[in-house]
Formats: C-alpha cells, sequence, structure tokens
C-alpha cells in the first residue's frame, strides 16, 4: 500500500513538473516566433502581389496578428486553457484535427521504427557483448560508431538513390501514391510509403540500444555470479540465455522509452526528406510560415509525448528496482 501511495505520489509531482515545463515551453516558443524575422502575413499571402495593403490589414486584423505581443500571448493561452488549440492558417482547419491527423501518421513511422531499432539493437549489444575483442565485437561497434556520426537527411536520400532511383522497389516519397483518392488507398500501398522512412529511423536508432546493451553485457559477463556459473559448468550459451538476458532487458527497455525524443527528432528530417505528411513536416511547414497556433499546438503535444516516454522509463525503474525507491526516501 505503501509502494502505490509512493508511485502516485511520483507521478503527481512529475504532472506538475510537465505542466510548469508546458507553460516555459510555451512562452520561449512564443518569443522566438516573435522575434523571428518572417512575417507572418507575407507567408500567408505567398506570391499573390495582387493583394492590397488593406487587404493585409484585414487578414492581420482576423488573425490576431495586429495585436501587442503580449496581449496576443494571453488570448492563446486562455483559449488553451478551455481546450482551444485554435485554426491553423495554413490549412485554414482547427489545429486539433490537424494534428490528430499528422500525428497518426507519424506514430505508425516512430512505432515502427522504435521496436525495428530495439530489437535489433538489444540483440546486436548482446552478441558484441558476449564476444568482446573479436572480430564480430569490433564489426558492430565500427557498425555503430558509423551510424552515431551520420545525419539523417543523409541516409534517407542515400536510400531513396539506392532503393527508389537505382532498384525501384520503393517510392521516392509522400505517405500515399499520387493522384489516388483516399479511400481507394491500399494498406500494401501504404506500407510501401512507410518502409523507407521507417528504415531510416532504424537504422538510426540503433547504435544508442547497442552500445549501451553491449556495457552492461561485459559488466554482467564480469560479475561473480557469472564466475560461479561457469565454475559450474554452465555453457557460454546457457549463462547468456539464463542470466544475461534477464539482467539486461530492463534497462534496455527504459533506455528505449527514453529515447522518444531523439526519435522524435530524427521523425522531422526523415519526414523532410521523403515529405512524409506527419507531425514533422507540419511543424517544419508552420515554423517557416509563422502559423503560431499551429506550431504552438504541434510544441504541446510533442512535449507531452517525450515527457511520457520518460515518465514510464521512471516507473518502471521504481517499479522493478528498489535501489531507486531507497534513494527518493534518502
Amino acid at each position: 500500500m505503501k509502494d502505490k501511495n509512493g508511485i502516485g505520489l511520483f507521478i503527481l509531482k512529475k504532472l506538475f513538473k510537465l505542466a510548469t515545463l508546458l507553460v516555459a515551453l510555451c512562452i520561449v516558443t512564443f518569443i522566438l516566433m516573435e522575434k523571428s524575422p518572417l512575417d507572418p502575413i507575407q507567408a500567408y499571402v505567398g506570391a499573390d502581389l495582387t493583394v492590397t495593403q488593406e487587404q493585409r490589414d484585414n487578414i492581420a486584423e482576423h488573425w490576431g496578428l495586429n495585436k501587442p505581443p503580449a496581449e496576443k500571448f494571453m488570448s492563446w493561452f486562455g483559449s488553451i486553457a478551455k481546450g482551444d488549440l485554435g485554426t491553423s492558417m495554413i490549412y485554414r482547419r482547427p489545429v486539433v484535427d490537424v494534428i490528430g491527423e499528422r500525428f497518426m501518421a507519424s506514430l505508425a513511422l516512430m512505432l515502427v521504427a522504435w521496436v525495428i531499432s530495439g530489437v535489433l539493437g538489444f540483440v546486436l549489444g548482446i552478441i558484441s557483448g558476449a564476444n568482446e575483442g573479436k572480430v564480430v565485437d569490433k564489426c558492430i561497434r565500427g557498425y555503430c560508431y558509423v551510424l552515431i556520426s551520420t545525419p539523417t537527411f543523409w541516409l534517407g536520400i542515400l536510400l531513396i538513390i539506392i532503393f527508389s532511383v537505382k532498384l525501384k522497389l520503393f517510392p521516392t516519397g509522400l505517405g500515399v501514391p499520387m493522384g489516388v483518392l483516399s479511400d481507394q488507398v491500399t494498406i500494401g500501398s501504404l506500407i510501401k510509403h512507410l518502409v523507407l522512412p521507417a528504415l531510416t529511423l532504424s537504422i538510426l536508432g540503433v547504435a544508442n540500444i547497442c552500445l549501451h546493451t553491449r556495457e552492461k553485457v561485459i559488466e554482467i559477463l564480469s560479475s561473480d555470479y557469472i564466475l560461479f556459473a561457469k565454475a559450474r559448468g554452465e555453457s557460454k550459451k546457457s549463462i547468456v540465455y539464463n542470466h544475461v538476458i534477464k539482467n539486461v532487458a530492463m534497462p534496455a527497455i527504459t533506455l528505449q522509452f527514453l529515447s522518444f525524443s531523439e526519435l522524435f527528432a530524427g521523425t522531422v528530417f526523415a519526414e523532410q526528406v521523403f515529405s512524409y505528411p506527419g507531425l514533422g513536416q507540419a511543424t517544419v511547414q508552420a515554423g517557416l510560415k509563422g502559423d503560431l497556433p499551429l506550431l504552438m499546438g504541434i510544441v504541446i503535444i510533442s512535449l507531452i509525448f517525450v515527457y511520457t516516454g520518460n515518465l514510464i522509463a521512471d516507473i518502471l525503474y521504481r517499479v522493478i528496482d528498489p535501489r531507486v525507491k531507497g534513494g527518493d526516501k534518502a
């Protein structure tokens, strides 16, 4: 009962931190947008030279762009407190609808990449750690070091050149085929458009989990109880299966949840390269065209998404590892 109360209090503290962080991030984002050299009215109008000054003034009045910054922020923040994220200047639709549609597309991309990178990184980390100093270990480590220094956009372009331009196996971009109605798009077509951006994120996401798992495996294999298991005559395969995997799995899972922020950042670049209609592409468009309601809405959703991953990791540590609980009490 005491542990349940402790976890409940811990979650309440985290939610309070999330609320304060949301307010702070909204203020910072708003200030950056106000200081930006971009003219939201010009971005709204585009290349239309027939728009008169009177029409520009009407646009500014309609979107509240002619108000003082403090009044503009308080008006927007008051709407947020009521659950209204406003209307997107780019899409002429409620921000909630735009984010909901785009987030689902990004979530499918991130989920596939998250699972593949986690499983592949975990397996490679165990193989590398169990064969420390051998050729396979050196190859896996070299592979990970190359991945860490590889930009997302560069790898995306490389995959397009190989699999789309040369081999013609997958489309070069977009989330669905051009000229096809939404109700006529098949699951197979959606998967084909998802493969390359998901593969880009999966390949890059392997490195951290692999190297972290490798270090944990080496640490466990050098522990006293492993030496005792070897003395009893257990084979290397049995030791890895019965002792190493069970002890390495939990840290690897928590690290995966902590990688939400890196995954979301990588998604922004991947979606730009592949013109994938997700939340990352909407973020770039909102920033370049001065769509404040949409950008602020995306900032809020992104923070909640990343913070949720960190919170799950913290809860897992507290539930599984009693030393974390003891550290909090102290």
